[in-house]
């Protein structure tokens, strides 16, 4: 019997994750589910280009996993039972069909979508472009706007930046607004914040800065400054992690995620490995890792390194996740590379301009290149070791 193995959830930290374990192991000892809602690979680090208008090339799973080994399964999972390990899974479709999928090792990236913060009025007035979805229906509200139309981005952070620029970019006849309950760019170094401001104000957008949204209606956005006009909302202001999770028996955090120790893997079910925003671990200087796609790719790499060691019976091996900068992409012609240390702090060094905004882009396309190439040199499929009947592979490697 093939070792069961279902990877949840198609982003970059799961598409990452199912790739490199087809990799590590052959092929006659185990059997890869990938499961995912959408058909296609979405580049989400690419949303609010898609929002404002830009083409983005389809990236079918089937053909990113085509040779893999990987079988992908389009469906939304409903639920996890960790005790009898089953997924259970509803297809799309007129007839809905509901399927239950068994597993001995379940790697949980399901992700994270977005969040109102209990805001009223935010889930029935705003938009989101936390995926496909929502950076399409924003898209086409913008093609109804004409000149002179007032947009409010809410949120001061990476996502609220990247949309806010791009759109002034590619739509000047608006009135952009951008509002952030901090300083903009507080997080930033001096230099960093500095340029941030520069492109915010040569752009043209109106900053309100330590400012509150108490509320969200159709045509206004209420702050605690004063009510802003608004013919479109978006609201840009963290993310929430999905709820499978949290409703399972596994050891989640008071948001819903998953803690791993770390080599991603539960410290509550060991046949459980999480990666991406779903998983709750630790990096450099014991500070949790950042949802984002800095933290997903590599610990997708080191989870499936470590199952496969683990499966294989080979010694298992031990990494810190780090950072070295955070990209921001401010329009297609400016940018803003942040330098950090390990932990994620922030360093005086920056580097702006067309250079940075050029390198950001090598990045997302690096990004997609390690869910299609994971493995970019030639590698040694291990057999799986001690594997009873059933298909569950013995842990003969320590952690």
């Amino acid at each position: 019997m093939k070792h069961r193995i279902v990877v949840l959830g198609a982003g970059y930290a799961g598409a990452t994750a199912a790739g490199r374990i087809a990799r590590r192991l052959r092929r006659g000892d185990v059997r890869i589910t990938l499961v995912n809602a959408e058909p296609d690979f979405v580049e989400r680090v690419r949303m609010h280009q898609l929002a404002t208008g830009q083409e983005l090339k389809p990236r079918p799973l089937a053909d990113v996993f085509k040779g893999t080994g990987v079988e992908v399964r389009v469906a939304r999972v409903t639920s996890v039972d960790t005790e009898a390990k089953t997924v259970t899974l509803v297809a799309d479709g007129a007839d809905g069909a509901e399927g239950r999928l068994e597993y001995d090792t379940l790697v949980y990236a399901l992700g994270s979508g977005w969040t109102d913060q209990g805001v009223p009025g935010v889930a029935e007035h705003a938009h989101q472009i936390a995926g496909r979805p929502g950076a399409l229906r924003l898209r086409a509200r913008l093609t109804e706007l004409t000149a002179g139309a007032p947009v409010v981005v809410v949120g001061g952070g990476l996502t609220g930046l990247e949309l806010a620029t791009e759109l002034a970019e590619s739509r000047p006849d608006l009135d952009i607004a951008l509002v952030a309950r901090g300083g903009l760019g507080d997080w930033l170094s001096p230099q960093g914040r500095a340029h941030v401001r520069k492109v915010a104000a040569d752009l043209g957008i109106t900053v309100h800065e330590h400012t509150t949204v108490t509320s969200v209606e159709a045509d206004a956005v209420h702050t605690s400054t004063g009510p802003l006009p608004a013919a479109a909302t978006i609201w840009t202001t963290g993310f929430a992690v999905h709820p499978v999770a949290a409703a399972t028996s596994l050891k989640v955090t008071d948001t819903g995620r998953i803690v791993v120790d770390a080599t991603m893997r539960s410290v509550s079910h060991p046949d459980v490995y999480a990666v991406g925003d779903a998983a709750y671990a630790l990096g450099h200087s014991d500070k949790p890792l950042r949802m984002s796609c800095a933290s997903g790719i590599p610990a997708a790499w080191l989870a499936a390194d470590v199952m496969a060691a683990r499966l294989a019976g080979t010694k298992v091996p031990q990494t810190v996740i780090g950072y070295t900068h955070q990209c921001v992409s401010l329009g297609r012609n400016q940018g803003l590379i942040q330098m950090v240390t390990p932990d994620d702090t922030v360093k005086d060094r920056a580097w702006t301009g067309r250079g940075a905004a050029r390198y950001k882009e090598l990045i997302c396309k690096a990004a997609y290149w390690s869910v299609a190439k994971p493995v970019m040199y030639p590698v040694r499929r291990r057999k799986v070791v001690g594997q009873p009947a059933g298909g569950r592979a013995f842990d003969t490697a320590s952690a």
